[in-house]
């Protein structure tokens, strides 16, 4: 009999996961961490900052940067803080809802961050390929409507995330791998059949990260083909430069995000330092 009501016991929180076996260094390791967090709330402020008071800087370029910077903003306050909790104060304990309410942020955060960037991509290829008509394409109000249709885009894809895991019990265990909530963290946790968010999951991972990452290697392509054919060497080096720091933020939040992913549907036990390590980077380095 006690079997039975063993099994069907259900987890009212969760229980989140530092560095295992690094306890006694904790309020060490919680340096770092602050100051990560101090430096991408300050510097990303700062950009949008400048962005808002500088009236030389109301461009396509920098208006999709000061989206990309409220995002990093909002990927900043809801992860680190729980981070930090654990570190400095051994705050482990998180409420089911709580943890639905940060995975949904987190991956709606994300999402809008991969639009962005796939934004960005747009305006360079614009900028480079079309230059004369820079200005009449990339309007304000088209500007608007592109923010607004990204930010739509990805509430829509992450809404049905906290609803699917909603509906299941959680009676395995209640310890998560990370310092914070994913969809794949917690739904693994479920004692039923996750089949459909494993389905939903890695499909809207195909649609968005996927689909974003492959409309950026084609702008790419398409604008390294112009370049190359700019007889001035200078012009073609002058050109590729707009596109170093933008190449950078791409490389940085798709290789950790799509590899995190990976690993942990077709991972094993031997891979948990690498899902530690990027965990953490795919998180905390973007806004940094």
């Amino acid at each position: 009999m006690s079997a039975v009501n063993d099994t069907k016991f259900q987890f009212t929180i969760f229980l989140l996961t530092g560095i295992p076996g690094k306890e006694d260094v904790y309020l060490w390791i919680s340096i770092p961490f602050c100051l990560m967090y101090v430096i991408s709330i300050v510097g990303n402020s700062v950009i949008l900052f400048i962005i808002k008071t500088d009236p030389s800087l109301h461009e396509p370029m920098y208006i999709f940067l000061s989206m990309l910077a409220v995002t990093d903003l909002g990927l900043s306050i809801s992860t680190i803080p729980t981070i930090l909790g654990i570190f400095l104060f051994n705050s482990r304990e998180i409420s089911l809802d709580a943890c639905f309410a940060q995975l949904f942020f987190i991956h709606l955060l994300q999402c809008m961050e991969s639009s962005f960037l796939l934004l960005m991509a747009l305006d360079r290829f614009i900028a480079i390929c079309n230059p004369l008509r820079y200005a009449s394409i990339l309007t304000p109000w088209r500007l608007s409507k592109m923010g607004l249709l990204c930010v739509l885009r990805g509430v829509v894809v992450v809404l049905p995330f906290p609803f699917l895991l909603k509906r299941f019990q959680y009676c395995r265990t209640n310890n998560l791998s990370h310092s914070y909530c994913t969809h794949q963290e917690v739904m693994n946790l479920a004692c039923s059949d996750i089949t459909v968010n494993n389905i939903y999951g890695l499909s809207t991972l195909v649609l968005t990260f996927g689909l974003d990452l492959l409309l950026i290697f084609l702008s790419y392509v398409m604008i390294f083909k112009t370049v190359l054919n700019v007889v001035s060497h200078a012009e073609c080096l002058r050109a590729l430069n707009t596109c170093v720091s933008h190449l950078c933020a791409v490389l940085l939040f798709y290789l950790p995000e799509i590899s995190l992913s990976v690993i942990h549907r077709f991972g094993n036990s031997s891979s948990h330092l690498l899902q530690f390590v990027l965990g953490y980077f795919y998180l905390l380095v973007p806004p940094l």
